[in-house]
């Protein structure tokens, strides 16, 4: 497998090549997918408006970021990720969405230190923790993403459940796997099929974070549906992706190559159907 770039940092992300097109890929699928899902970028927000600048860890190839910047135009919005990929592809595109006047991205190791003011940010923003994110790094992590916004602002923390319910039995195997080699990387509290989504809350309020809410969300991928082709072409991509991590953490079964192929046949039948749970949890700085 290759390794990281030079002069760029080890990652804890579940797919560690850096150059992986499949994943970027995939990512740009995932970011649309899951933001129409949860009804826009700050759906759950009362008022997004108040957020005059927001910060978003992890942000990926910046889909996230650059689609808050259009729907409110008068925030200004940074993203970070650890990956100088993603980043350089990020900017590329935001300067192609013509949001790079209000849009920053910088490359950063959200685990160790978030290279900005204290107080700097209204808002900040992370989805799929669970993907790079090991359970003894959240107090450290979170106590940084509190330091960086100011008294009154939000931290915002979205993730997802792992083993969806579905009509494959090959789909499930290949999501009872990904579960396994998680918590045994440290990425999990639990074995359970519920992520991080059961923690989210807790965790938040452990940091001392007040009026933690929730807002959970129930999504049906169907066959024949735009929504369905892209989960199909989501998970088509990830156990691709994510194979070298299961097998690092001997979570693979030796036949999980005929596994992953019975589960495509599964998955492209008309009558599929994948029914995903996500949740959002936040909080504010005292």
């Amino acid at each position: 497998m290759p390794g990281p770039r030079r002069n760029e940092k080890s990652s804890t992300y579940f797919v560690q090549d850096r150059k992986n097109e499949k994943e970027l890929t995939r990512l740009k699928i995932q970011d649309r997918m899951i933001t129409a899902a949860m009804g826009g970028v700050l759906a759950e927000q009362f008022d997004p408006t108040v957020f005059r600048r927001v910060l978003d860890v992890g942000c990926g190839i910046g889909g996230w970021v650059i689609e808050a910047a259009q729907a409110y135009p008068e925030m200004s919005l940074v993203g970070v990720d650890i990956s100088q990929r993603m980043i350089e592809y990020a900017r590329a595109q935001a300067q192609a969405q013509q949001v790079n006047d209000r849009v920053e991205f910088h490359i950063m190791d959200a685990i160790q230190v978030l290279e900005f003011p204290a107080a700097d940010f209204d808002l900040v923003n992370l989805r799929f923790g669970l993907s790079f994110v090991r359970i003894w790094d959240w107090p450290k992590m979170l106590n940084e993403l509190l330091r960086v916004i100011r008294p009154g602002g939000v931290v915002r923390l979205t993730d997802t459940a792992i083993t969806s319910r579905s009509n494959s039995p090959s789909l499930t195997r290949l999501l009872e796997m990904l579960q396994s080699a998680l918590f045994r990387a440290g990425h999990l509290f639990t074995e359970e099929s519920a992520g991080l989504t059961s923690h989210l809350a807790r965790l938040l309020d452990q940091r001392g974070c007040q009026q933690v809410q929730t807002k959970a969300y129930v999504i049906e991928y169907r066959a024949g549906t735009p929504e369905g082709e892209a989960n199909c072409e989501d998970l088509k991509l990830l156990f691709q992706t994510v194979q070298p991590f299961i097998q690092k953490w001997g979570s693979a079964t030796q036949d999980y190559e005929a596994i992953y192929r019975q589960a495509l046949k599964e998955m492209y039948q008309p009558d599929f159907l994948k029914v995903g749970d996500l949740l959002t949890a936040w909080g504010s700085k005292p």
